[in-house]
C-alpha cells in the first residue's frame, strides 16, 4: 500500500478545502491516487469539495525576461499579498517569464504544458503549479502574458513585483527605460490618442454628458439661461480630447520633465517606440471583501445548533 505522506495531504487539503483527517482517509481509501482522492472528496463533501480552485487570485506578481530582441511579461496570480513573498513562488514567476519568451506557447494551456520542475514537482508547469498550491496552502493561477520577438528591442521595468512594463523600440536604450518608468507611472491605454479603444471613448464621452446634464439642471434651478446643444457638444467633444490626450502615451507630459511631452523627448533622443505593455497586479479582477465580524457570528451560530 502505497505510503501517505503529509505533503500529499496538504496537496489535496488545498485542491478541494476538505478538513485534513478526511484528506487523508481519501487517499488511504483510494492507495495514495491523487485524482481517485479528489474525486472520492468530492461525492462525499459535494460542493464543499474543489473550493481551492474557485478562489478569487487577485494578489499576485508580474515577471518580465528580456533577452535581445526576444521577452516576456507575465502576471502570476494568488489569494493574498504574503505568498507574493514566498521564494517557490517568485521563483516560479520568473521562470514562467522565461519559458514564454523562448517557447512561445499559444495560451496558458500551451504554457502550463511545458516542461519545469521546482521544488520536486514537476515534469510540467501545471505539475508544479499544482504542487506548489498543496505545499503553500493557497490557489494560484497564471492570468495573462504578453511575448515579443518581432526584432525590435526591448526595455523592461518592475515597480516592485505589482507593476511590470516592457516597451518595444528603435533607438536609445536610456530613453526607451525612461519611456518604461513613465508608462508605470502614468499608465497609459494607448500609443496614441487614434489608438484608444472606441469603448473606452464612449464611456469618457457618457461621462461627459452626464455632467453637462447635472450642470444645465443646475444652471436651470439658479434661473440662469440654459446652454445652446451646440455649445453643449462641443462642451463634450472638448472633454473627450482631453481624455484621449491624458491616456495616450506620446502626448502624455514626460514624469521626468514637465516641460516636454513624451513624443517630444522622444524626438530629442532619436528613439521610437513602436509599442508596450503594462500589466497591474490584479487589475480588472473583482476581489472578494471578507466581513469578519459576519462569518464569526455565523460560525458561532453554527456551534450553537450543533
Amino acid at each position: 500500500m502505497a505510503a501517505i505522506t503529509a505533503s500529499m495531504v496538504a496537496e489535496l487539503r488545498a485542491k478541494t478545502d476538505a478538513p485534513m483527517m478526511e484528506c487523508k482517509k481519501a487517499l488511504t481509501e483510494a492507495e495514495g491516487n491523487m485524482d481517485k482522492a479528489e474525486e472520492l472528496l468530492r461525492v462525499k463533501l459535494g460542493s464543499k469539495a474543489g473550493k481551492a480552485a474557485s478562489r478569487v487570485t487577485a494578489e499576485g506578481v508580474v515577471a518580465a525576461y528580456v533577452d535581445g530582441t526576444t521577452g516576456a511579461l507575465v502576471e502570476v496570480n494568488c489569494e493574498t499579498d504574503f505568498v507574493t513573498k514566498n521564494d517557490s513562488f517568485l521563483a516560479l514567476s520568473k521562470a514562467i517569464a522565461e519559458l514564454i519568451a523562448k517557447n512561445n506557447p499559444a495560451d496558458v494551456a500551451g504554457l502550463s504544458a511545458l516542461p519545469y520542475t521546482q521544488d520536486g514537482f514537476g515534469p510540467t508547469v501545471e505539475d508544479v503549479r499544482k504542487g506548489l498550491i498543496g505545499k503553500i496552502g493557497e490557489n494560484m493561477s497564471i492570468r495573462r502574458f504578453k511575448r515579443y520577438a518581432d526584432g525590435g528591442k526591448l526595455a523592461s521595468y518592475l515597480h516592485g513585483t505589482r507593476i511590470g512594463v516592457v516597451v518595444e523600440f528603435d533607438g536609445d536604450e536610456t530613453a526607451a527605460k525612461d519611456v518604461a518608468m513613465h508608462v508605470a507611472a502614468m499608465k497609459p491605454v494607448a500609443l496614441q490618442s487614434s489608438d484608444v479603444p472606441a469603448e473606452l471613448i464612449e464611456k469618457e464621452r457618457a461621462v461627459a454628458a452626464g455632467k453637462a446634464a447635472e450642470d444645465a439642471k443646475t444652471a436651470e434651478a439658479a434661473g440662469k439661461a440654459a446652454q445652446s446643444a451646440e455649445i453643449v457638444t462641443k462642451r463634450i467633444e472638448g472633454s473627450v480630447q482631453k481624455y484621449l490626450k491624458e491616456v495616450s502615451l506620446f502626448n502624455q507630459t514626460f514624469v521626468k520633465n514637465d516641460k516636454q511631452t513624451v513624443e517630444q523627448m522622444l524626438k530629442a533622443a532619436g528613439t521610437t517606440v513602436k509599442g508596450f505593455t503594462l500589466y497591474v497586479v490584479g487589475e480588472g479582477i473583482e476581489k472578494k471583501v471578507d466581513d469578519f465580524a459576519a462569518e464569526v457570528a455565523a460560525q458561532v451560530a453554527a456551534a450553537k445548533g450543533a
